[in-house]
């Protein structure tokens, strides 16, 4: 038996097919009846493994990659932490903005965040091995400062060039160059809005939490070896005056 139906404008599918995966569950209905959700709900879950398989496997080439370059996990690991950030960032705007995760446009976000958002971690980080091999009589916190002030602006150029060129997608407006016309809301312009809003927040919230969590993340391993250091000499010092 199929049962048919569409859905209200301005309701969500998905949810009315958890209300009804609900009722399900307490329905009492005997073992030998099947149910099977098929169209759109269907069709979520095949984009959404897609999305999954294709995420876990752009961060597995880009891991490798970086272990290769920079030869050091902990900075392949904080390059990456990049990516976390965006996708904080990209939920956070949903929440915001009240729009419905999308798992194929709102995915393909994510995915393109991953590749986008890393590049100022990279630039970073590439910048802070350089200073600190050119600069060996400088202290850690110079060269991390020296980084900061160095490449805030290209990092604040990529991500705002980046946020107002999609600005317009991610508001739902469309000009048509050769009719000189705006067109806010239409059709195609309605499409994108998804994937350009997840793009645009991911990458601004991600920013600013790059320039605060990286140069900090640089800092801790030295930091806690200076304090593991402090803590073997007082031990040591107490253990002279006994």
């Amino acid at each position: 038996m199929f049962v048919r139906a569409n859905t209200l404008p301005g309701v969500l599918a998905d949810e009315k097919v958890r209300d009804i995966q609900t009722w399900l569950d307490t329905a009492g209905l005997p073992p030998s009846i099947k149910i099977i959700f098929r169209g759109a709900n269907e069709e979520q879950n095949s984009s959404m493994s897609f999305i999954g398989t294709a995420f876990s496997l752009s961060l597995m080439l880009m891991a490798i990659l970086l272990v290769t370059q920079f030869n050091s996990f902990y900075q392949a690991l904080l390059i990456l932490s990049a990516v976390i950030m965006s996708t904080a960032g990209v939920l956070l705007g949903l929440v915001i903005l009240g729009q419905a995760f999308s798992a194929i446009l709102t995915g393909v976000g994510i995915v393109a965040l991953a590749g986008i958002i890393v590049n100022n971690n990279i630039i970073l980080i590439d910048t802070y091995n350089y200073l600190k091999l050119e600069n060996p009589d400088w202290s850690l916190e110079k060269v991390i400062i020296q980084t900061g002030c160095m490449r805030l602006r290209p990092v604040f150029l990529t991500t705002f060039t980046t946020g107002f060129g999609l600005l317009p997608m991610a508001s739902g407006i469309s000009i048509d160059l050769i009719s000189r016309e705006v067109e806010i809301g239409g059709p195609v312009a309605s499409f994108w809005v998804q994937l350009a809003s997840a793009i645009v927040s991911g990458l601004t919230f991600a920013t600013l939490l790059t320039l605060i969590v990286t140069p900090a993340m640089l800092m801790l391993p030295e930091t806690l070896r200076r304090t593991w250091h402090s803590v073997k000499n007082k031990q040591a010092a107490r253990k002279a005056a006994t």
